[in-house]
This record gives C-alpha cells, structure tokens and sequence, in this order.
C-alpha cells in the first residue's frame, strides 16, 4: 500500500532556525529519503514553497473563486509532503515517525486509495 505522510510545521518556528540548524534538518530530511528508498519505502517526496505562494480554488454554483493564501487557518501549514510504500499502516507509522520534520511540527500518515481510471469518488473512502 501507499501511504501519503503530510508535513506540517509553523513557518514561524523554521523562520527562526539559524541558517546552520535549517541546513542540518534539510541534510538530515535528504539522508532519511535516502534511508527510506534503501529500504523500499520511499516512492517520492517535494517541500513546498512558502503558503504565502498558496492559492485556494474553490467552486461553487459552477462558479470558480480564488484566494491568496492556504485552504485553512492553521498556526502549522503543509510543507511538504512523503508518499512512502508501507506493508500496513502500523508499518507506515513507524516509517513516517523518522521524518525529521516531525521534530519541528507534526507528520500526517493518510492511505493512499488507488482509483481506478473512470472509477468514481466515494465520500466514505
């Protein structure tokens, strides 16, 4: 199974790491990755800008409206993220607890529900 780890951290908190201490938790992120992929668990994993680049797109009534900013008001925001290869979700547990971002914020474990082509969503996963 594939298990998607969500990456939260305060930008606030990364803000005031000192460049040497950023540069250890980015260091120590790749060597993890690294573990990971020797390990057959790393499928692939991308931080993300800053969520002032964020836009939020919603739609309603077939009418699409745009907003600066992240989907929700939140002291931690999404960062990144892991999509790893689990055999179970204690399996992805365990793997998901060695991120080292988890260090500075907090790691979201979701499983990935793999779609057929043409197969539609179901609200109750």
């Amino acid at each position: 199974m594939k298990y998607l780890c969500l990456v939260y951290t305060e930008e606030a908190k990364l803000a005031v790491l000192s460049d040497q201490e950023f540069e250890q938790l980015d260091a120590d992120s790749l060597a993890y990755d690294n573990e990971m992929r020797e390990a057959g668990h790393f499928v692939v994993a991308h931080a993300l800008q800053s969520v002032d680049s964020a836009t939020t797109l919603r739609v309603r009534k077939n009418k699409l409206s745009a907003t600066d900013g992240p989907f929700a008001e939140t002291k931690e925001q999404l960062c990144g993220f892991v999509l790893i290869a689990a055999k179970d979700l204690n399996e992805a547990i365990r793997v998901a607890s060695k991120i080292p971002s988890a260090r500075v914020g907090s790691v979201e474990v979701r499983p990935v529900r793999e779609l057929a082509e043409h197969e539609p969503w179901d609200k109750r996963g």
